[in-house]
């Protein structure tokens, strides 16, 4: 397995509960699909750097993971199609 980071940023205007709920959501996708998560780190609301869909800030959360290449792809996929995601990126980790 290689080792990957993924962060990803969520809409301002969730409450607390939808952002947890999205958080899991997304580290529940890695261990179902032979991955395996090896951090959370959850940085909270903050400005962003430019404007993104006229919204100035946004939730962001940082997940460190093992995974192989459709574990990766699947994930990509889902965040894709979900709507409470601004933007994404997810990259591999040198050893």
């Amino acid at each position: 397995m290689k080792a990957y980071e993924m962060i990803f940023i969520l809409k301002p205007e969730l409450d607390e509960e939808a952002t947890a709920g999205a958080v899991e959501k997304f580290t529940a996708l890695i261990p179902s699909n032979a991955g395996e998560v090896v951090s959370v780190d959850k940085w909270g609301k903050r400005r962003l750097a430019y404007e993104i869909d006229d919204r100035r800030e946004g939730f962001y959360t940082l997940v460190n993971f093992n995974g192989e290449a459709a574990t990766v792809k699947e994930l990509e996929r889902v965040l894709k199609i979900t709507d409470e995601v601004l933007r994404y990126l997810i990259t591999s980790k040198e050893e």
